[in-house]
């Protein structure tokens, strides 16, 4: 018998939360050897997500960037502005939105612009609603949003710093630098 064969019961579960049989018949029709899965660690070491996406940095993480972050605190306009940029993919300026976004926030209604802009990016990437509904972390914690989807952007190849058009070109660069092998005809065949 394999030594990773367990006919104690109390040991079935565990087997089973590691993607391995409960029974031994079923491991004997594979050679005797059980299936297992590889442990989470393992996964996140090789750069596989098990789940949902996530947000990279929490939304009190601002510290992580601290540039970002003394220029959210000063100007949010201007930062808000930059992922405005990207989020719409050039569409809108960077000039624009953040005039908007600065006009808005002397009459105190900022947020109803600018979480719409956190909901298109939690769409482009699938990430959950967190802590809470858009529009409360906009109005609640303003700056520790925007710092934290600029973050999000930036962790996800994006630079909102330079703009739509210079991070196209640098994504378009990046496929032009790997280019698909050359087809080779095959040689003989039977």
């Amino acid at each position: 018998m394999h030594p990773n064969n367990n006919s104690d019961p109390k040991q079935a579960p565990q087997a089973a939360a590691y993607g391995g049989y409960q029974h031994q018949a079923a491991a004997a029709a594979y050679g005797g050897y059980q299936q297992q899965a590889a442990p989470p660690h393992a996964a996140a070491a090789y750069g596989y997500q098990q789940g949902p996406p996530q947000w990279t940095t929490g939304l009190c993480g601002c510290f992580e960037d601290p540039s970002n972050c003394l220029m959210t605190c000063c100007c949010p306009c201007v930062t808000f502005g930059q992922n405005a940029e990207i989020i719409d993919k050039g569409t809108t300026s960077c000039a624009f939105a953040g005039l908007i976004y600065h006009a808005l926030s002397y009459v105190g209604c900022s947020c109803l612009f600018s979480f719409p802009y956190r909901s298109k990016l939690r769409g482009l990437y699938s990430l959950p609603e967190d802590p809470c509904v858009d529009c409360c972390v906009h109005c609640l914690l303003p700056s520790c949003a925007i710092c934290q989807e600029y973050r999000e952007l930036k962790n996800r190849g994006q630079d909102p710093s330079i703009g739509w058009i210079a991070n196209a070109q640098k994504m378009n660069q990046g496929q032009a630098g790997n280019p698909a092998p050359p087809h080779i005809t095959p040689g003989m065949s039977r």
